[in-house]
């Protein structure tokens, strides 16, 4: 018989291992950012799921946004796709954007964000900046000029197009194949990125 009373659960032993819990912790926001959207997921809620303490969860990505971005799709995928030729990229962003979309809109960032302004400003204001500021870093790698602008003007007509297509799902884009959206949106992003 050991020392401890029967009636007592077994103490679970911490594991310190920061890439598990960091597996652990993304794999918990997908399913709560997925389950319950952006704005009514909660970090406490995450940690709990991920079998961690709320203050690990603040102390691997600071904030509920940048988890966000960390876990879902979307801005998350964009080193990816701006590597390579510069006069090539519109044609990437354009095509990456609509096979996302096309896999998975419910949990893309763009849906979160244009569904979360509806019913909580602030939280659509952060998590906005902190999209525009990833999105910022990764393109000031390849763009030669007028970043700032340029990311702006192509977050607006993305979500524009998010709107459009995936939220409301009706008119003219809702309407035509990907590949055909594809061939519409590569010329406005040709003219935004590299004019």
């Amino acid at each position: 018989m050991t020392g401890r009373p029967e009636s007592s659960p077994p103490t679970r032993k911490r594991r310190r291992d920061p890439e598990y819990h960091r597996i652990a912790i993304l794999a918990a926001a997908r399913a709560a950012f997925t389950e319950l959207g952006y704005t009514r997921a909660t970090v406490r809620d995450i940690a709990r799921r991920a079998g961690v303490t709320h203050g690990l969860v603040l102390r691997q990505f600071s904030t509920k946004e940048q988890l966000f971005i960390a876990a879902v799709p979307g801005t998350r995928d964009l080193e990816g796709v701006v590597g390579g030729d510069l006069r090539t990229l519109p044609d990437r962003v354009a095509r990456a954007f609509v096979e996302r979309m096309e896999s998975g809109a419910d949990q893309d960032p763009f849906v979160a964000l244009v569904r979360s302004a509806a019913g909580n400003e602030e939280a659509a204001t952060k998590l906005y900046i902190a999209m525009q500021e990833h999105s910022l870093t990764v393109y000031r790698e390849v763009l030669p000029a007028d970043v700032d602008t340029r990311v702006a003007l192509l977050a607006a007509h993305l979500i524009g197009v998010t709107f459009n297509r995936y939220i409301v799902k009706t008119g003219a884009l809702a309407d035509m194949s990907g590949d055909q959206l594809i061939s519409h949106i590569t010329p406005v992003l040709r003219r935004i990125l590299l004019d």
